[in-house]
């Protein structure tokens, strides 16, 4: 179960935004990927699903080409975009939970119960009527992690997911990853603020200009970060 890539290159126009990036997230691994604005954290994660496809290069999920297998690739990993009102779909919690299953054809007991398990696992259970638009935004984030997790994916994707969230939110979202990762999904975190997943995190990848400049353990890793733009935390 690994997310990889092996020499991918994407291009806009003349730009080169990822740039001969090789790279395995495996089974049950948590991951920030972390690098300034434009680094070109955003273009990678965007190839593991298949929203965007590689000008060169390979990228499998699960050992299967994703540009080959589009439906495999977005059944196994689930993607939360940096402004959740992005993937919205519904007026109503439980309607835009439900959405993803529906559409993979699932018999209604099976859709209700993995928008059940879903907003218990994001601490949103009991709340399928309420409004979309009537949320807070730590609730929001919530609501399209659930999204992605009644898909069932193997692997759960976010980009930039404590944008706009005050600590109280953050500290909710990063203790619903840090219970996931426990569970065994393996969780990427796209961010250019690493402050609170350092604690959590198996691993950290930094891009700079669209390449890997580090890959390290945590510990190995915070020294590094502020050279590339990544906001650390503070030292004592």
């Amino acid at each position: 179960m690994t997310i990889r890539t092996e020499s991918l290159v994407h291009r806009y126009g003349d730009s080169v935004a990822v740039d001969g990036v090789s790279l395995a997230i495996d089974d049950s691994e948590f991951v920030v990927l972390a690098g300034a604005n434009g680094s070109g954290k955003t273009t990678l994660v965007r190839h593991f699903n298949g929203l965007v496809e590689p000008d060169a290069g390979e990228v499998s999920v699960n050992g299967r080409s994703v540009p080959e297998n589009l439906v495999a690739a977005r059944t196994a990993v689930g993607m939360v975009f940096q402004d959740p009102r992005d993937q919205f779909v519904a007026a109503t919690v439980g309607a835009d939970v439900a959405f993803g299953p529906e559409n993979l054809g699932l018999p209604r007991p099976e859709i209700d119960r993995r928008v059940s398990d879903a907003l218990d696992a994001v601490n949103m259970a009991g709340r399928d009527d309420e409004r979309m638009d009537e949320l807070s935004g730590g609730e929001q984030e919530r609501v399209a992690i659930a999204g992605a997790l009644a898909m069932r994916p193997d692997h759960l994707v976010l980009d930039e997911p404590f944008t706009g969230l005050d600590a109280p939110a953050r500290d909710a979202v990063v203790d619903r990853l840090e219970s996931l990762h426990g569970a065994g999904t393996s969780v990427v975190v796209v961010t250019h603020d690493v402050r609170d997943l350092l604690a959590v995190a198996d691993r950290v990848v930094v891009l700079s200009s669209g390449r890997v400049v580090v890959d390290e353990t945590p510990d190995a890793a915070v020294e590094q970060l502020e050279a590339h733009d990544v906001r650390a935390p503070r030292r004592c």
